[in-house]
């Protein structure tokens, strides 16, 4: 396997990894009092490590399962926001089949993923949830981060690597001449 096949199957891998990880993360936003309800069920205090969290998380689901039975249609929030997931996914579609050229998309990404520190802890200070759930919140941030920074990364060397190969077979173009 050559090297440039090597980059881009790595590259590829990682972008659909995230792709992956975008469509399990908003398909949990559509049945979200369903799924912490069976959290609940299966997590006892003692059994992993109660305490804050599992308070926290009960309390959450309080207020899930009141506001979905007094005001259903709040929920539509969490509809979009599924939604919006599965849309960013698919556009790393491109980035997946042409990784050069869309390159943007990338970086677009990672930039969403920083966005994700400043968006956590402020409005989640105004929000009033408690700094452990920022950190989780954070770590999805740094979990798209790290895959986008490597592709990034070697999707630069693909140019780079592309750049020199085209130089060496056409100098004349370079030159101008």
């Amino acid at each position: 396997m050559t090297s440039k096949k090597r980059l881009l199957r790595g590259i590829r891998c990682w972008i659909i990894f995230f792709i992956m990880a975008l469509v399990l993360s908003g398909g949990t936003a559509f049945g979200l009092e369903t799924e912490l309800g069976w959290l609940l069920d299966h997590w006892s205090g003692g059994d992993m490590g109660g305490g804050g969290l599992h308070a926290w998380v009960q309390e959450v689901y309080a207020a899930l399962r009141e506001t979905n039975v007094r005001w259903p249609y709040l929920a539509y929030g969490y509809d979009w926001l599924a939604f919006a997931h599965l849309v960013i996914a698919v556009a790393f579609v491109g980035p997946l089949i042409d990784p050069v050229r869309n390159k943007w998309v990338i970086l677009f990404g990672m930039i969403a993923c920083v966005m994700v520190f400043p968006l956590a802890f402020v409005a989640g200070a105004v929000r009033g949830i408690p700094i452990y759930w920022r950190l989780i919140d954070c770590s999805f941030g740094v979990v798209g981060l790290a895959p986008l920074g490597v592709c990034y990364y070697r999707i630069g060397k693909l140019e780079r690597d592309d750049y020199r190969n085209s130089a060496e077979t056409y100098p004349a173009e370079r030159s101008g001449a």
